[in-house]
């Protein structure tokens, strides 16, 4: 007795589709096995690498790593600044031996000092004094009369010399720096200042 699908392939446009869908199963099944061959192939490809070539392999593809102790590259410091060269102190005044020079240097001690007094008026009282001479002496007024004649370029008697003496100046009242500091102390102290006196004092 025929079956249903002997009955089926009797007919031409049937027969065609179950030959075709034979054709695919078979490709698919040939298909699968060459993928199986290849995968075994594969597998036993990899057992057959030895661990030391294998190991090799691994070490090439790694990353560099460095050592644990490995310490990073030490930067050497900047060379330090120079040093600024040292500002040379302001060298001493000189001043000339001479009325202008005795001057000059007796007004820088009296502004260090703080003893008031100008160029033109100790100029001035000089010049009336003793004419600019730091060895003149009176010998004929009530002073001398008494033995403490009037010294220098400013006259000065010795007690008041001693008395307005100032530090920094030699204590000779024939010196004419000392002469004029020492004058232009007391003046300062009895009259303000050498600049308010105009006659003997």
């Amino acid at each position: 007795m025929p079956t249903k699908t002997m009955t089926a392939l009797r007919d031409p446009a049937r027969r065609s589709k179950v030959v075709a869908a034979a054709r695919t199963a078979g490709t698919a099944a040939l298909a699968l096995g060459v993928f199986g061959s290849i995968i075994t192939a594969a597998g036993n490809a990899a057992d057959d690498v030895q661990p030391a070539a294998l190991k090799e392999t691994l070490a090439a593809a790694a990353p560099a790593v460095a050592p644990a102790d490995a310490r990073p590259a030490v930067v050497p410091a900047p060379a330090p600044m120079p040093q600024p060269e040292p500002i040379p102190a302001p060298a001493a005044p000189v001043y000339p031996n001479n009325l202008d020079g005795w001057i000059r240097q007796a007004l820088d001690i009296m502004h260090a000092k703080g003893i008031p007094g100008s160029y033109d008026g100790i100029y001035r009282n000089i010049i009336r004094e003793s004419s600019g001479n730091p060895q003149a002496i009176n010998l004929y007024d009530s002073n001398a009369a008494m033995g403490i004649p009037s010294k220098g370029l400013l006259q000065v008697i010795d007690p008041t010399f001693a008395a307005y003496h100032v530090e920094g100046t030699v204590f000779d009242v024939w010196d004419p720096v000392a002469n004029i500091v020492a004058a232009c102390n007391y003046a300062a102290h009895r009259y303000g200042s050498m600049d308010n006196v105009f006659s003997a004092y």
